[in-house]
């Protein structure tokens, strides 16, 4: 009988393919389950896509002047721009980086030390390790330092001789920065500086090859009228700047993106949600890998809407050349700067605003003028007897005086162990005046005697105690705010000035309080005041802005959207008969035998009102020897016609070494008056 052969295959062979046969078995059972009845899930998952809303910028709105003449426009150029994709990786975007600055050329003025090293840091991952001594890697151990930290120390560690690159790698770089700034599905410029015709056309030719980048246009604020007003039009933010830090999450929440154009200054500012408009909206569909798959734009857009301001360009061009002529020709050489306003008392219409100031060498020599329109809203001065149509009718308010009482006598006020104060006109005599003829004659004595009585002493004994309550500042800035002195006037611009207030001092000061000589003003502030006497104590908010239009296209103005009605701020609480007491008192100074502007306007047609102002100050212009020298600043405030205003015209003229004529201001004026109704 034969021996029986034994098998040669293991056993554990044998148990090794029977475990790969069930497993097999296993699989196979699994994808079947899969298959049948998860099998549409899954698909749709390979199917499913997302999509997401992008926004783009639209043409920012135009200003005109009243007549439609354009100020501030814009000039369309070409661009060349870059969206980021999601999950696109830095090496991705270097590659990109790379392949543009073979068509374009970049600027690489703006490259920063830290972008260079971030570019080394991406370039070198092998030696980002080594970057950190073996203590440092144990401080941020033991101190938990975020991953930014560690980052920020390994940067520290590379050298001025690591970044040292050539012109080719520092354009790389710079392309690369720019596009890494901006976050997913954003949009930021590349180039928009002097892109010429080849680049566009070298870019779209190649535009497959460079994943994100797009030809596209942009926009410049352009000036066709130079430097006029051009302080108080403002400015728009860059690109690169964005939004202001101070408005940053205000401005994300009404939907504007970090890398948005704003107006950061004055009516840019003020009427940068109008002049904005409503951005392009993209519907960008991405599939499952965030790869973008379509982009559709649901929504055009809406070009910001055009202003329309009340400042006639022709009227202002004359008081701004009123303004420079006379400071080019002025010998005095501390006074460096003359400012003029013209407004609307009814409607608040700003109609003119200029401000010019003398420019100094370091050997004190003048080397031109330059333009100071701003100074006329945010620079504040004593306005000295201008304002005393305040103080009289403060006066009244406060019940010292009446229709029935109103005459006191202008003498010499001496109280004990102080100066003589006395009005120009009265140097020594004993004169009953009433309100108008205070006026008239600008009587400093009929102020500070209205002001006593409102701290409550009434009677006035030569060489005795000056006893005031000392609420008589606070008094008088209340009944001075009513006509717009001291607040703000609610002028359609942001950061306007309230000028200076002097606090509490000793009771003497009320005294020279009431005629012009303590607080400051601004020349706006003056305006408005004298605006509120001539409009019957209505106060009214001077504006810039007069209607706002829809984007007019082709040089053209749009439709009308809006006008801007005349926002009344108070009323003065005096009856008519008191206003008109006031209103004839400033006639009288134009008018009167003993009126301070006579001499100006007394044979003027139309009929003029106002009142001259005189203070002493202290020199802070830009001549360095005069410093903290006594001055003498000069004002004047009117309007016209006198029976039915339409134009409130002030004038002030600081720093006088030497005083010129009372009636400087009013000199000037009447230019300006000329210049507006054409005599």
């Amino acid at each position: 009988m034969k021996k029986k052969k034994k098998s040669h295959i293991p056993f554990r062979l044998n148990l090794l393919l029977l475990i790969v046969f069930f497993s097999f078995i296993a699989l196979i059972v699994r994808l079947g389950y899969i298959q049948l009845t998860k099998g549409d899930d899954f698909a749709a998952l390979v199917r499913r896509t997302e999509t997401i809303t992008t926004k783009k910028t639209v043409p920012r709105g135009k200003i005109y002047d009243s007549e439609g003449r354009l100020l501030v426009g814009n000039e369309a150029k070409l661009a060349i721009t870059y969206t980021r994709e999601y999950n696109v990786k830095s090496k991705q975007m270097m590659e990109v980086a790379k392949e543009l600055t073979k068509y374009v050329w970049i600027d690489t003025k703006d490259l920063k030390e830290r972008d260079l090293k971030d570019y080394w840091y991406i370039n070198n991952p092998d030696k980002v390790d080594s970057l950190l001594t073996p203590e440092e890697k144990q401080k941020a151990t033991e101190e938990s330092l975020t991953p930014g930290e560690v980052y920020s120390m390994r940067l520290e560690h590379i050298t001025a001789e690591d970044i040292n690159y050539s012109e080719e790698e520092r354009q790389v770089i710079a392309v690369y920065t720019k596009m890494n700034s901006a976050y997913s599905l954003a949009t930021v410029t590349i180039k928009n500086q002097d892109v010429t015709e080849t680049e566009i056309a070298q870019v779209s030719e190649h535009l497959n090859d460079l994943p994100g980048i797009d030809v596209s246009s942009d926009w410049d604020r352009t000036y066709p009228m130079n430097d006029m007003l051009r302080s108080i039009l403002g400015t728009v933010s860059t690109e690169k700047s964005g939004l202001p830090s101070n408005k940053v999450n205000a401005l994300l929440a009404k939907g504007r993106s970090l890398n948005d154009r704003v107006g950061v200054s004055y009516l840019e500012e003020e009427y940068d949600e109008v002049l904005t408009g409503t951005k392009t909206l993209i519907e960008n569909t991405t599939n499952s890998s965030r790869e973008i798959v379509k982009s559709t734009e649901v929504y055009p857009g809406k070009p910001g809407s055009d202003l329309i301001l009340t400042i006639d360009t022709d009227f202002q061009q004359k008081i701004e050349d009123i303004a420079k002529n006379e400071l080019e020709k002025q010998t005095d050489k501390g006074m460096d700067r003359l400012y003029i306003v013209a407004m609307n008392p009814q409607s608040g219409d700003i109609i003119g605003i200029a401000g010019k100031k003398r420019v100094y060498d370091d050997n004190e020599k003048m080397t031109g003028i330059k333009d100071d329109a701003l100074g006329a809203i945010n620079s504040s001065y004593g306005m000295g007897s201008s304002i005393k149509a305040a103080t009289v009718l403060a006066g009244y308010m406060d019940g010292v005086i009446s229709l029935s009482d109103n005459e006191i006598v202008d003498e010499p006020i001496v109280f004990e162990a102080s100066k003589p104060k006395t009005s120009v006109f009265n140097r020594d005599g004993r004169i009953k005046i009433n309100d108008i003829t205070a006026l008239e004659r600008s009587s400093n004595v009929y102020m500070i005697k209205l002001a006593m009585r409102m701290g409550g002493q009434y009677d006035y004994v030569p060489g005795g105690k000056l006893n005031l309550n000392l609420d008589v500042f606070d008094k008088l800035r209340r009944y001075y705010a009513e006509f717009g002195l001291g607040v703000r006037t609610g002028i359609d611009l942001p950061n306007e000035s309230v000028g200076f207030n002097g606090g509490t001092a000793a009771a003497y000061s009320a005294l020279d309080f009431s005629f012009g000589q303590f607080d400051l003003y601004t020349p706006l502030q003056l305006t408005q005041y004298m605006a509120t006497v001539a409009n019957n104590g209505v106060r009214v908010a001077p504006h810039l802005v007069k209607e706002i239009h829809s984007f007019g296209e082709d040089g053209t103005i749009g439709k009308l959207e809006t006008v801007v009605n005349p926002k009344i701020m108070n009323s003065i609480p005096v009856s008519e008969p008191i206003m008109e007491r006031v209103q004839k008192g400033l006639y009288e100074v134009t008018h009167g035998n003993y009126g301070t502007a006579r001499t100006v306007f007394q044979t003027y047609s139309p009929v003029v009102s106002g009142k001259t102002g005189t203070t002493e100050a202290f020199y802070a212009g830009g001549v360095k020897s005069l410093q903290g020298e006594p001055v003498t600043n000069i004002t004047f405030a009117s309007y016209a016609p006198a029976d039915n205003p339409e134009i409130v015209v002030t004038v002030v003229s600081p720093y006088f070494v030497k005083a010129p004529a009372f009636d400087y201001g009013a000199k000037i004026a009447e230019e300006v008056y000329k210049a507006y109704f054409g005599n």
